[in-house]
């Protein structure tokens, strides 16, 4: 063999050696050794109660509880592109829960997607805003957790595509989108901007929701904060793009976040309306940062045609679309008429709803379909759903009638279309 291709071929060989040990490291991650699980009483009890605070704004039991479920014991299902997840239990149990993690473990599948066992996690687990997230608050939330009563519940199996049941594959994914790093305050910004910052870019994991995502289910960066989609619902921009007629400010985002509806605005629907309930019991000032934070967000950059203002063109509408106004006048007048009581409670004005102005109708019809629940032994924003009351002919009128009404916007096209993903978008939850 010629010296030059013996050489040639070592090289190559060389180079495939360290190739494959690169792929190995990143695929394989140890398992970290099980452990005893620790005394409840060993936690200082400021500590839990600190741990509390941060899982109702990370919103953990919203993800890690069933329909009429144990809090925190998952079981509940995620639908996503690529199929469906089911939420696992966080609870301290042995077998099925994560009473045998030591808190090196629970770190580690905070911050990097990688569970005890060594096996890689689903980015359901928004892992790539907890690597923000201090060892202290992770210490803090762990205690919480760890001093929740230990329930036994497996997990269902996942429901993906094929080949993405095959868990080292999020390897790739975690090589291209997970941003690891701390959270590193903004020089010439106020303290509480920094903590809204804090809480909205790590455990809050805003962006999760409201940023929209690539093919593979990584959030699109450059355009953080421009809106996605979360469990059938649009997660609207919380960047200048942002429709709602009125702008937001400082205080009306903390009423809403708070209260779970703003005057001036729209009520919490869809995935938002568990948010809004767990800030309603989060420090005040930590919801105010987080209103700070999102307005600074919000207000930087140019106007559009979305600031316009609040319009009502009930005539023109009704011209154009009169089986929508009937259909309104008999659904839905009794709440959003002229005159009608919840108007004068400091309900918002259909004329301010985000949703009518967007230029996707998905969040219109989720409404419609689904309406607006409170959960369970709380009071706040309610609305009726209608699926099963309304055709899909009947609420593409409505929907028709109401862009026309309260939009100067272009009318919705293949709303018939729309109504459909919305029923089925609607029954994957």
């Amino acid at each position: 063999m010629p010296v030059t291709l013996k050489a040639g071929l070592i090289v190559a060989l060389g180079i495939g050696v360290v190739m494959s040990d690169v792929a190995i490291g990143l695929v394989y991650k140890p398992p970290i050794a099980t452990a005893v699980p620790p005394d409840p009483r060993a936690f200082p009890v400021p500590l839990i109660e600190r741990g509390a605070t941060l899982a109702m704004i990370g919103d953990c039991v919203v993800c890690h509880t069933a329909e009429r479920g144990v809090p925190y014991v998952g079981g509940r299902p995620l639908a996503t592109p690529f199929g469906t997840l089911y939420a696992t239990n966080i609870t301290p149990d042995q077998a099925t829960g994560i009473g045998s993690w030591s808190f090196a473990a629970f770190r580690r599948a905070m911050r990097e997607g990688i569970s005890r066992d060594g096996s890689h996690l689903y980015p359901a687990l928004p892992y790539e805003h907890f690597t923000h997230v201090t060892d202290d608050d992770l210490m803090a939330l762990y205690a919480f957790l760890m001093t929740r009563r230990a329930i036994r519940a497996p997990a269902p199996h996942n429901e993906l595509v094929f080949p993405l049941g095959f868990r080292p594959l999020l390897a790739g994914w975690n090589l291209l989108f997970l941003h690891r790093g701390p959270f590193v305050a903004k020089r010439g910004e106020s303290a509480e901007w920094n903590r809204g910052a804090y809480l909205v870019e790590g455990l809050g994991h805003c962006g999760g929701c409201h940023t929209p995502r690539n093919l593979a289910g990584g959030e699109e960066r450059h355009r953080a904060f421009a809106g996605g989609v979360a469990e059938g619902w649009n997660a609207p921009a919380l960047d200048p793009s942002n429709r709602s007629p009125h702008r937001w400010t400082v205080q009306s985002l903390y009423t809403y976040l708070r209260t779970g509806i703003d005057a001036g605005h729209s009520a919490a629907a869809g995935p938002m309306g568990p948010v809004s309930y767990d800030l309603s019991s989060a420090p005040d000032a930590d919801v105010r940062a987080i209103a700070v934070y999102v307005a600074s967000l919000m207000r930087h950059g140019h106007d559009d045609d979305g600031g316009a203002g609040p319009v009502d063109m009930k005539r023109k509408a009704e011209d154009a679309h009169p089986s929508g106004a009937a259909l309104f006048a008999g659904a839905c007048g009794g709440c959003h008429g002229e005159g009608a009581p919840m108007v004068s409670q400091g309900r918002p004005s259909l004329s301010l709803v985000s949703a009518i102005q967007e230029d996707d109708p998905r969040n219109m019809l989720q409404a419609i379909l689904q309406g607006i629940h409170p959960l369970s032994d709380t009071r706040g924003p309610y609305m009726p759903a209608f699926s099963s009351d309304l055709n899909d002919g009947q609420i593409v009128e409505i929907a028709a009638y109401l862009r026309a009404r309260y939009s100067t916007r272009t009318p919705w096209t293949q709303l018939e279309a729309a109504v459909m993903a919305a029923r089925g978008a609607g029954a994957e939850q």
